[in-house]
């Protein structure tokens, strides 16, 4: 946002300024405690309601009893595939927000600081426009003692309101839904709050700033975060129950779950740990209807066993990974993509599963509905693979035809001749289960075991029933993989380097890739959403470039690729697939992806 930095300027005849700007990044520092997470999601909420785009970026502690903690949030009238590199204004609470994140400013740009907490060091007033305000005491004296400094984040919002000229009605609206329910007193003391940071000039900034009509005029949109967009795919896919265990950052998705399903005539359970759950979830799919569990890395890891028995039985089931830091407890509110190794192959035995990977919000909701569909017709189990970053941040899109995509998977018991679950004569390996209570004529009915089986499901030693269905389950995995599209390049067919990513890393990679060929490089990428199996062809698009490179969140490993760049060296035995990898528990910026891209390729 170049404009920003004339801040200060006044127009002729004494009046304010008024800057249009195309977009704005807003980092709030401060205490967890503070409210930090509700002024971000407010602006970004109000910006998909305004028909702009927005992407958010938040950090939290693991601590229950709180700490420091951002949020950051971009809003732009075009095209926003990240939450910024860098930060046009600085909102900080606290002297450590204010030392701790003054670099991840740019230069000249704005710092908004409470002047009762904050004193601005001598060395960065020239580098930076220092706007200091009261805003705890402020807060104190807009609504009352008692409340303390209580509400001061909301008063802060106000501040940000009248800087960017923001939709005060809208706004307003935002509060009272966020506070219905709840005494009306607190939705006074948030709107007098509100109020009175908005009357307050932001001190020597005298500049206001408009962004610019969206580019998508006249769009519907929805504003929500990945969790959310996951739990309501699920809805609209037909899940009717689901169980499992709370684990951040999975928690969010079991808690929308447990308040929506009842709605349409579902349920979801809190089980007492990760394995009965998942086991209360397989039984629930093999009474009919495809059951979601989730958890994070180490409830993935207790889930395994049971997960195990859904692929040897044929059992339908999604399972959602919303990955952190690991291993062990890790980093439980910090960012990684290392589950990817348990989600393909976790597990004793030959246990092929599918795997996908949404790269935003919006793909959060509608791969949501394609890992029922895919679990359904394979009848195999799907693993969800989103990572913590992608779950908590907010997106906006084009509302859902919900019309065209809700679906009723409920289950047919028309009665059939006869049946047999693991028929080895199936085209490409795929048969699926009747639901329990449905007449077979034929009067065999089936039974589902974790045990080698026949045909029928009965136990069978047999080496050569043990080949032919391990054979089975492979091939009808294969068989998806040709039904897969190949994943559409951003940038030229040919070129020097193909830059690959899955999950979250979408938006930075094709910012890294525009700022490639903006200074001449010869620079491509693609996005894997379906990790396992692959969709056919990819090596055809591998073929053009010199450098194939692997951006993830995971680490190198031992011979210098990540988990899918390990997989698909295995895959395509291609030595110039490498790896680029980070493991600080932060989303990739395009300037790191750039550098390190830059460093591979002249290897």
């Amino acid at each position: 946002m170049s404009d920003i930095t004339t801040a200060g300027a006044v127009a002729s005849g004494g009046a304010k300024k008024i800057s249009r700007i195309n977009e704005v990044v807003i980092r709030i520092a401060g205490n967890s405690q503070d409210g930090i997470q509700a002024i971000g999601g407010f602006l970004a909420r109000l910006a998909g309601r305004s028909e702009q785009e927005v992407m958010t970026f938040m950090t939290i502690p693991s601590t229950i009893s709180g700490g420091p903690s951002i949020f950051q949030v971009r809003i732009g009238s075009g095209e926003v595939l990240t939450a910024g590199d860098d930060a046009d204004v600085l909102l900080c609470f606290y002297q450590h927000s204010y030392e701790g994140h003054i670099n991840s400013l740019k230069k000249k740009g704005i710092v908004l600081y409470d002047a009762d907490h904050v004193t601005p060091k001598p060395e960065w007033q020239s580098d930076y426009h220092h706007v200091g305000i009261p805003i705890s005491s402020l807060t104190v004296e807009a609504i009352g003692g008692t409340a303390k400094d209580k509400g001061k984040n909301i008063y802060a919002l106000g501040l940000i309101a009248k800087m960017f000229d923001l939709n005060v009605p809208k706004l307003e609206k935002l509060l009272g839904e966020r506070f219905t329910g709840k005494d009306p007193s607190i939705l006074n003391n948030a709107l007098a709050a509100f109020h009175a940071g908005y009357a307050n000039s932001p001190g020597n900034v005298v500049e206001t700033f408009q962004i610019t009509d969206s580019q998508k005029k006249g769009v519907h949109q929805v504003v929500m975060n990945g969790n959310e967009a996951i739990a309501y795919g699920l809805i609209a896919a037909g899940v009717r129950f689901g169980a499992a265990y709370p684990i951040t950052p999975w928690t969010d998705i079991m808690e929308i779950l447990r308040r929506e399903l009842p709605k349409y005539g579902g349920s979801f359970i809190q089980c007492e740990d990760e394995i009965a759950s998942v086991s209360m979830a397989l039984g629930a799919s093999f009474a009919g209807r495809v059951a979601v569990t989730g958890s994070s890395g180490p409830g993935i890891a207790l889930k395994t066993e049971a997960i195990g028995w859904a692929v040897m039985a044929e059992m339908p089931l999604v399972v959602i990974n919303v990955q952190r830091g690991g291993p062990s407890t890790g980093m439980p509110t910090n960012i990684e993509q290392s589950d990817l190794n348990i989600a393909i192959n976790g597990g004793h035995g030959d246990s092929p599963r599918v795997v996908l990977a949404p790269a935003n919000v919006e793909d959060c909701f509608y791969m949501a509905i394609e890992a029922v569909n895919i679990a359904r017709r394979y009848s195999t189990p799907v693993f969800f693979l989103t990572d913590q970053g992608i779950a908590t941040r907010i997106e906006a899109f084009p509302q859902p035809d919900l019309e065209k995509v809700c679906q009723d998977i409920t289950p047919d018991f028309t009665p059939v001749a006869t049946h047999k679950p693991y028929d080895l004569a199936a085209k490409d390996g795929v048969t699926q289960h009747v639901k329990p209570g449905t007449r077979i004529l034929d009067g065999k009915y089936p039974i589902a075991t974790g045990l080698e089986h026949d045909e029928y499901g009965h136990p069978s030693g047999s080496p050569k029933v043990h080949m032919l269905q391990n054979a089975k389950r492979r091939k009808k995995l294969q068989a998806l993989g040709a039904t897969l599209p190949l994943p559409k390049l951003y940038g030229p067919s040919e070129g020097h380097v193909l830059l690959v990513g899955w999950g979250s890393t979408e938006g930075p990679i094709r910012e890294a890739v525009d700022r490639f060929r903006a200074a001449g490089d010869s620079v491509s990428a693609i996005h894997l959403r379906h990790v396992n199996p692959l969709p056919n062809g990819l090596e055809n698009i591998f073929s053009g470039f010199h450098h194939i490179l692997v951006v993830e969140m995971n680490d190198e490993g031992l011979y210098g690729y990540g988990q899918l760049g390990a997989v698909l060296r295995a895959r395509y035995t291609d030595a110039k697939i490498q790896g680029v990898n980070k493991t600080d528990g932060l989303t990739w910026k395009v300037k790191e992806i750039v550098e390190l891209v830059k460093a591979k390729a002249r290897k």
